[in-house]
């Protein structure tokens, strides 16, 4: 079936930034009193606070929960947003892309507010079919609401007609839960053994491997 729709994530993705999240989240935990190492926060980047939150501290009530979300938003706009960069060929896919008729958008557990900056940062903005983020949905990914917000923007369109490309294990399960199939990219610092488990069938170093490649990538179609 032919490709209409790509849907992107961008931490991890498009833009260079999991590890700042990382710091942010360690920050955010010790202002409330939890120390939590980096290496366990690490393998829960990809979520939303929302899922994050609950992983690592299991049984914390929800003024709590976000108290600590709200000085992650906090820290990461004030100390890391800044310092984030775009990945090579980033931009340069998402215009492939549009320049082939596909729709493209950015389906993302984090803010809106972070989304913009960040596609004001690609210089994409006029590429784009639609955003959905975190602040659209009842549950972040893993949940399928993401994804499922996606698919609805670009309806009638079959979700076989559509693939999403994540960094995380949680960017493809959450997408699988509308039938959506994903290209894994492993420059968000998960392993293509943890993606291929979470049901990634392709599976890419990075968007610049996937661009470099496009004309034998799934996007191709």
């Amino acid at each position: 079936m032919t490709l209409k729709a790509v849907f992107f994530d961008i931490d991890g993705t498009l833009v260079d930034s999991n590890e700042f999240h990382v710091m942010a989240w360690e920050e955010a935990f010790h202002d409330y009193g939890h120390r939590i190492p980096k290496d366990r926060i690490r393998v829960q980047i990809g979520k939303g606070a929302d899922q994050l939150i609950p992983s690592l501290l299991p049984g914390l009530d929800k003024r709590a929960q976000d108290s600590i979300a709200k000085r992650h938003g906090e820290l990461f706009g004030e100390r890391y947003m800044k310092e984030v960069k775009p990945f090579p060929n980033a931009a340069d896919l998402v215009e492939v892309l549009h320049a082939k008729g596909k729709q493209v958008m950015v389906a993302s557990s984090a803010a809106k507010a972070e989304v913009d900056h960040y596609v004001e940062l690609l210089k994409i903005t006029a590429m784009l079919t639609g955003v959905v983020t975190k602040d659209d949905v009842a549950n972040s990914k893993p949940a399928g609401d993401i994804f499922a917000a996606a698919l609805a923007k670009v309806f009638p369109m079959a979700a076989s007609e559509t693939l999403a490309v994540g960094d995380t294990p949680y960017d493809v399960e959450s997408a699988l839960r509308s039938g959506v199939k994903t290209i894994a990219v492993r420059s968000g610092g998960f392993s293509g053994e943890t993606l291929a488990e979470a049901g990634a069938p392709y599976i890419y170093s990075s968007v610049k491997e996937l661009f470099d490649n496009f004309d034998s990538s799934p996007l191709r179609d």
